[in-house]
């Protein structure tokens, strides 16, 4: 029988005993018996559970959604339905979203093209951490230690990627 003043946790029971001192016992991990199995027993993660319920919800919605709108009304009428929203919705709604969507798409992109600066900018090349090389001589000697960093200039890349090596 276990005391009444232990506590178990996943990773070590510790037991409180008024009698005793307390002790840390680590369990087998292969014993099944201790009431700690493997992590994905103790079920599935909230996040799993909202997204099945979510999927099966726009599914259920879906499937809704297309019956009232291009059932025959003497069918929703025979199941018991008298109201329903007028049949222009059918397209009408799924038109405005998809629009909204592309405009949203849009105007995102706009806004990206009117914070970025011009090709021409000198600030596509420069900002507040670039770093202009220093001089730097290194000591005579069988070791070249590392030059300190620095960007590359643009007259140095425009060297060595445009002039003629023959």
């Amino acid at each position: 029988m276990e005391d009444p003043h232990s506590v178990s946790s996943p990773r070590r029971i510790l037991s409180l005993s008024k009698q005793r001192r307390a002790t840390v016992s680590f369990p087998d991990p292969d014993d099944k018996a201790s009431g700690f199995g493997v992590a994905g027993e103790h079920g599935p993660k909230p996040a799993e559970v909202y997204g099945f319920v979510g999927s099966i919800s726009t599914v259920v919605a879906t499937v809704i959604f297309l019956v009232c709108s291009y059932a025959p009304e003497h069918w929703l009428q025979s199941i018991g339905i008298f109201y329903y929203p007028s049949r222009q919705w059918a397209l009408a709604v799924p038109t405005y979203a998809m629009v909204t969507v592309v405009l949203a798409l849009g105007f995102y992109i706009g806004l990206n093209f009117m914070a970025t600066p011009s090709p021409t900018s000198l600030n596509t090349m420069f900002d507040e951490y670039s770093r202009e090389p220093m001089s730097f001589e290194p000591s005579i000697g069988d070791e070249q230690p590392i030059e300190p960093i620095a960007d590359i200039g643009i007259g140095r890349i425009n060297d060595l990627m445009f002039s003629d090596v023959k």
